[in-house]
């Protein structure tokens, strides 16, 4: 937004597009209004602004906007606690010899938008829960042609394709706030609406089928991981051991991880020290942020292809159907700080079920965990149409 754009809202005391903050004193004020700008239950479809460095009165409060001060602000997107991810920008402005710091929310695309599991909302100038109703009226403005794919609906599919079990014990505790949960004044068919598992006309989304699908590959028949151990270094050697992983995430993941861990062999030393040195072929917490990597960026549009984790005598290949999206490209592809989403849902759902810690940090993860392995780095192939990183086996003790 421009200086003309931004002066009006600072100036304008009783606006629900402006929040005002005299310091970062409290950042999960400043996340409760993103997140409520982000829902725009008024409606407005234009940004709200956080400004901080302001007085409630709009007069500066005279803090510096240092660069640190700019980084906590910008990581408020990334750090998994607002879901989804909401769209921000951080500025630093200077007017009437003042320094502010800007945040510019747009309106969401998918709302409702949680922080910690509570939709939060703008009532005039304040910030406030959202009601049950708040809910519905923001399910209901999603519009299936304006929205990513992983929130598109599968006309073929019924809430009969869902498993209810695994959404009502396991899912919906780790989604929605407990005090919230405990209400109970919400229907089925309305949490899983608002948990973006069914439309507004309760046809399952391609979300809802990845994350709770009792029979995923029948309606997105590459929703799997191919995995293919071989005895030696090239494609046409013998093959040990060979799966498909597939079945609703929870599964499909934990699958993987049992799947990982046990082809990784380790091998122990005893050192001159009373201490006993073992080291694995891979480091398994980088092999599970990779393959994680993968089941969150991939193309799950246009493509039957599934992940395939071929792993060799000498290397692990862990290749992704589709290229970069969005400001992510072959050049500047694994920069730290720079990602894009791709499936932002099913990030949050990864998220909620505790397979992602904070986002954008799966590559460095994944590179420092290698080094303190004694691996070499990642090698990544980055094409069009799939995206490939290499792992290179270490050397046991």
């Amino acid at each position: 937004m421009t200086d003309e754009e931004l002066q009006p809202l600072l100036a304008d005391l009783e606006s629900d597009r402006v929040e005002r903050k005299a310091s970062l004193a409290d950042l999960d004020e400043v996340r409760k209004a993103i997140c409520a700008f982000a829902n725009d239950l008024p409606g407005h479809g234009q940004p709200g602004v956080v400004f901080v460095g302001v007085q409630d009165d709009g007069a500066a409060a005279g803090i510096a906007i240092t660069d640190d001060l700019l980084l906590k602000l910008s990581q408020l997107r990334d750090d998994g606690l607002i879901q989804p991810l909401p769209s921000i920008s951080v500025s630093k402005r200077c007017w009437s010899g003042a320094e502010l710091a800007v945040v510019v929310v747009a309106p969401a695309v998918a709302p409702p938008v949680r922080l910690r599991g509570r939709t939060w909302v703008r009532v005039g100038p304040r910030t406030v829960t959202a009601s049950a109703e708040d809910e519905r009226r923001l399910v209901e403005r999603r519009h299936a042609k304006d929205l990513p794919f992983d929130l598109h609906p599968l006309p073929s599919a019924s809430v009969a394709d869902l498993d209810l079990v695994l959404f009502e014990r396991a899912y919906l505790p780790a989604a929605v706030d407990p005090e919230v949960l405990a209400l109970n004044d919400r229907t089925l068919e309305e949490k899983l609406r608002a948990l973006r598992f069914l439309t507004p006309d309760d046809l399952p989304t391609v979300l809802g089928m990845l994350v709770l699908g009792k029979d995923t590959r029948r309606l997105l028949p590459g929703a799997y991981i191919q995995f293919v151990r071989f005895e030696g270094v090239e494609l046409t050697d013998a093959i040990r051991d060979q799966k498909e992983i597939a079945g609703a995430m929870p599964d499909q993941l934990n699958r993987m991880d049992d799947v990982l861990e046990a082809n990784n062999a380790v091998a122990a030393a005893i050192t001159n020290g009373p201490l006993e040195v073992r080291r694995a072929e891979y480091a398994l917490p980088a092999l599970q942020q990779l393959a994680r990597n993968a089941v969150l960026h991939r193309n799950y549009e246009g493509t039957n292809a599934p992940i395939r984790i071929h792993w060799f005598a000498d290397r692990i290949e862990i290749s992704s159907p589709g290229g970069p999206f969005g400001q992510v490209s072959r050049e500047n592809f694994g920069r730290p700080g720079l990602t894009d989403y791709r499936n932002p849902h099913l990030g949050e759902a990864m998220k909620v079920l505790g397979y992602v810690q904070r986002f954008g940090l799966g590559i460095p993860i994944a590179r420092q965990e290698l080094a303190r392995n004694g691996n070499p780095p990642p090698e990544f192939e980055v094409e069009a149409t799939q995206v490939r990183v290499t792992v290179r086996r270490g050397a046991l003790v």
